[in-house]
């Protein structure tokens, strides 16, 4: 009689977990919440996923991290077009080969690896790309006259574009979850130095939290324990609207959609997929650069989620910034028509703050309350600088 409460007990347990696991991830870095998202459902799926951007964006320190945090071992290279099968996959045993023996010595390279972290992947020569394709698919590395078997859970692939050749299409495909990686917003800038310098002093803090690799084949059965009933009907329309919209999903990848909702759920802590989740589709069913905002903005038009109310908030910031800006060009209010604008500025922030007030009404989610929060207390700051210049003269 006590077993189904204890189960219960543990499964909360490990959605605690969980939820730790992504908060210690992105705890040294800022404004990286969204690439620790993508690398953990990617690790629950047992999929793989390309960060796309600049460099300099912490996509090569957030693997070094996860890996750390599981436990697992990790393989991270720089590819380039001059790069050899033997710096990924091992150099020939040469006493083997003087033997008659053909045999690869793979100790500390990719197919030791568990989890795989290739810069630049995009620029690698044919014969490794090849390689890389089957060893994604079947995990399976094929070198000569041998088969081998790969360690390998999720690889993760950054470029600082998207592939516009024919023959590196199969190879992006394999990568289903895509995300366009952009480097933090102004107002991040202070938090940046902040952290920066921290870990120029002090190096990467230990991570507070870990467990192994059974924790993620746990995690995986579990997976497959949501309730995705409840979505099905609105995912299907989403898919035509993308299709409408020139946006196109592959058999393949529509298919895995449903992983990578359920893997959303439980990061979220339920065994119950919601509208929330399918969210999943900003990482899933962009192509190109410009798809990724087509995405977003066709998601925030079907889904009634707090990530509608979050970019409209992320808009209005970006507003109240331009206005600051605006207001504190003038050193002073040096004429009524500038009395005048900066009342009618006055007036305007008076009523976007309503609109920030009447959103947290609408919604109980903590993350809509802290960003709305955050705006109103900009519109504040903006306001009172209007305030006092109006004031001065």
């Amino acid at each position: 009689m006590s077993k189904a409460p204890q189960n219960q007990g543990n499964r909360d347990q490990d959605l605690q977990m969980l939820q730790s696991i992504l908060a210690e991830l992105v705890k040294p870095f800022v404004g990286r919440e969204e690439e620790a998202k993508v690398i953990l459902l990617a690790l629950l799926t047992k999929e793989h996923a390309v960060l796309i951007g600049e460099p300099g964006t912490a996509k090569s320190a957030l693997i070094r991290r996860v890996a750390q945090l599981l436990n697992m071992k990790v393989f991270i290279y720089l590819l380039t077009r001059y790069t050899e099968p033997a710096e990924l996959f091992g150099p020939l045993d040469i006493n083997a080969l003087k033997e008659g023996k053909y045999v690869r010595i793979t100790a500390n390279k990719l197919p030791e690896a568990e989890i795989v972290f290739l810069d630049e992947i995009f620029k690698a020569n044919s014969a490794i790309l090849n390689t890389l394709l089957t060893i994604m698919n079947e995990r399976v590395f094929h070198d000569g006259y041998t088969e081998i078997k790969v360690a390998l859970w999720s690889l993760f692939g950054a470029s600082n574009e998207v592939p516009q050749e024919p023959e590196l299409e199969a190879l992006y495909d394999r990568f289903l979850l895509r995300h366009y990686v952009k480097p933090v917003p102004e107002d991040m800038w202070r938090d940046l130095l902040k952290k920066a310098w921290e870990i120029e002093r002090n190096g990467y803090p230990k991570p507070e939290v870990t467990v192994d690799k059974s924790f993620l084949h746990k995690m995986q059965n579990l997976l497959f324990q949501v309730d995705l009933s409840s979505i099905e009907p609105k995912l299907l329309k989403i898919f035509s609207v993308l299709e409408s919209k020139n946006i196109h999903l592959t058999d393949r990848r529509k298919g895995k959609t449903l992983k990578v909702i359920a893997a959303h759920a439980l990061a979220n802590g339920r065994l119950r997929a919601s509208e929330e989740d399918l969210l999943v589709l900003k990482y899933i069913a962009p192509h190109d650069i410009d798809d990724f905002e087509k995405v977003n903005i066709i998601l925030a038009e079907e889904l009634k989620t707090p990530y509608k109310f979050l970019r409209e908030l992320e808009e209005i910031q970006m507003n109240i910034r331009d206005v600051a800006s605006y207001v504190e060009s003038f050193p002073s209010v040096s004429s009524r028509f500038v009395e005048y604008r900066m009342l009618e500025l006055y007036r305007d922030l008076e009523s976007t703050r309503d609109r920030v007030l009447a959103m947290m009404r609408e919604t109980d989610n903590e993350a809509v309350h802290k960003k709305a929060m955050e705006v109103i207390e900009q519109i504040n700051s903006v306001m009172e600088k209007i305030r006092k210049k109006v004031e001065g003269t």
